[in-house]
């Protein structure tokens, strides 16, 4: 457990039961929430305060992710974006392939309609915006503080999503970086298929180190989000994002014209490290802060929605709301084993994601990318994978969990 201070501030002038510290994805839909079920099941909603010095409202991110009709909460589809049945992979050679999703669809929800849906649901509650950065949380009994400027916040409970080191170390650091355009083409030039997602197109040229991909998401029918993304140990110069944009829509749709509406950036941890959901009696972590990006894929939404939906159903009734674990055990060493061997070279990028989808149908590659799967899943899935590089690397990772058990 990561040490805290337990030094609680007296005269905290606002009380509430939940205090969220961070106002992005994960404190935000841990509001939708909250609200949520106490809307559909007639309890009372906590008293909450949301603490951030920015209350986003504009359209800075895109979050994407693989939901079946019944598996997420009720009040994320209104929100959506677009969907996508069917995906497209395009191996390193170019050659793609289409796979029918069902039952599972992609999924698209854009930052701005999250942010607005949450300041509904905050209002209707009753509850608080401060606009300051958190200077302090501290644990206590009975209520932890948390110090905004002039602000003292007691509350019952606080869940805290701002970046946080791991708490345990681990082998393997990689990043997955990427920035993205939506594009809008003249109409009728580049034919695009509002059905159909491009989620890996590997025919990019790849890094040194780690892999590149792709991915074009229609919108529209002249309109598409376009994104460069790598898994490597470092952010690349800005420059490089827009050169490698460039060469892939000039190769893509030669000679059309475009015209670039919008700009998002990011960056996600992939590590094996580990990350404490638990800091203190009263202080919980949310989102990527609490382990919920998945290692070797960089995904979080759906946990973020599982973490959410757990946390609100323990509050409303009265029990201890503690983070359930985002992924099995199990889970996170084979992350930690194809993190490795991407990492170190003992696989090529791009034949083992394609191989996943060629080897398996395309559900079960989906439930294990989503944290989803079952053992037998799992064990088909290994079994698709080259044996030799992935022995290596399960030997290896063995070997550095060992030391630093004796270190």
């Amino acid at each position: 457990m990561i040490p805290v201070a337990r030094r609680p501030e007296r005269g905290a002038g606002i009380v509430v039961d939940v205090a969220i510290v961070g106002g992005g994805g994960a404190g935000l839909s841990l509001v939708l929430a909250l609200e949520h079920a106490a809307r559909t099941s007639g309890r009372r909603a906590p008293s909450i305060a949301v603490i951030d010095p920015v209350r986003r409202s504009g359209q800075d991110r895109t979050w994407c992710w693989w939901a079946g009709a019944h598996d997420q909460p009720a009040w994320l589809p209104p929100l959506l974006t677009q969907t996508w049945p069917t995906m497209r992979l395009v191996n390193g050679l170019g050659a793609a392939k289409t796979y029918d999703l069902a039952p599972l669809r992609y999924q698209m929800l854009r930052s701005a309609d999250l942010y607005a849906a949450a300041d509904a649901a905050l209002a209707r509650m009753g509850g608080v915006r401060i606009t300051a950065a958190a200077d302090g949380v501290y644990d206590g009994m009975p209520h932890a503080v948390v110090r905004a400027g002039d602000e003292r916040i007691r509350a019952s409970w606080v869940f805290d999503s701002r970046p946080s080191p791991p708490s345990t170390p681990g082998s393997t650091q990689l990043l997955q970086h990427f920035r993205g355009w939506t594009v809008r083409f003249p109409e009728g030039s580049a034919k695009l298929d509002e059905n159909v997602a491009t989620l890996m197109d590997f025919s990019v040229p790849q890094p040194e180190r780690g892999v590149a991909f792709a991915y074009c998401l229609p919108v529209a029918t002249d309109t598409a989000l376009i994104e460069y993304t790598e898994f490597s140990p470092a952010v690349l110069d800005p420059a490089r994002y827009d050169e490698a944009l460039r060469s892939y829509l000039d190769r893509i749709w030669p000679g059309v014209d475009y015209r670039i509406e919008a700009q998002e950036d990011g960056v996600i941890p992939m590590t094996d490290a580990s990350f404490a959901r638990r800091t203190g009696d009263r202080l919980f972590r949310l989102g990527t802060a609490g382990g919920a990006t998945r290692a070797s894929t960089g995904y979080t939404f759906s946990a973020m929605q599982r973490q959410a939906q757990q946390i609100a159903d323990l509050l409303l009734d009265d029990r201890l709301p503690v983070p359930p674990r985002p992924y099995p055990l199990r889970h996170r060493w084979m992350d930690a084993v194809m993190l490795r061997a991407l990492d170190r070279g003992y696989v090529d990028g791009p034949e083992l994601f394609t191989s996943l989808f060629e080897r398996n149908p395309s559900d079960r590659v989906i439930r294990f990318l989503d944290g989803t799967s079952s053992p037998a899943d799992e064990l088909a899935i290994m079994s698709s994978t080259p044996a030799p590089a992935m022995m290596r690397s399960a030997m290896e990772d063995a070997s550095a969990r060992l030391k630093r058990i004796f270190r």
